[in-house]
């Protein structure tokens, strides 16, 4: 519960509560919270005790903290019975990607060799080379009334 706390936050809370409660009060206060937390405790076992008596056998290894879906999730993943970790290992990422580049890669020089004819180098596009100009005949009509 207490686990992030450090040294120096706890000396902290101590003279706080000193402070306070005073000295005098401090320990009648600190026996208070400590019966509350008991009790709340007691309260809550008796709560999921009745909840697996509901339950009935079938759920006799129930545990309340399957209910959070990180413990629930790591519990799946964790059963050998789904054969995720088959999945997984037989799943290569890097592999998958490398083929898909490389179909890209592929398509994409089969179709630059196409429409550049043999001056291409590889499916790489020469910046030094001046873009062709158009000629004024290939230019669509100027419609004044759309502008």
């Amino acid at each position: 519960m207490f686990n992030d706390i450090g040294p120096l936050e706890l000396v902290t809370l101590i003279v706080l509560a000193v402070l306070v409660f005073g000295p005098d009060k401090l320990p009648k206060v600190i026996q208070d919270v400590t019966r509350t937390i008991r009790k709340i405790r007691e309260f809550s076992e008796s709560a999921k005790n009745d909840i697996r008596e509901e339950l009935g056998p079938e759920f006799k290894d129930f545990e309340f903290e399957d209910l959070n879906p990180k413990t629930f999730i790591r519990k799946q993943l964790d059963n050998e019975d789904l054969g995720l970790k088959e999945i997984r290992n037989g799943f290569d990422l890097k592999k998958e990607m490398a083929e898909v580049t490389d179909a890209v890669h592929s398509r994409d020089a089969d179709s630059s060799s196409s429409s550049s004819g043999a001056g291409s180098s590889g499916g790489r596009v020469d910046m030094t080379k001046q873009p062709e100009t158009p000629d004024r005949d290939d230019r669509p009509p100027f419609d004044a009334d759309a502008t």
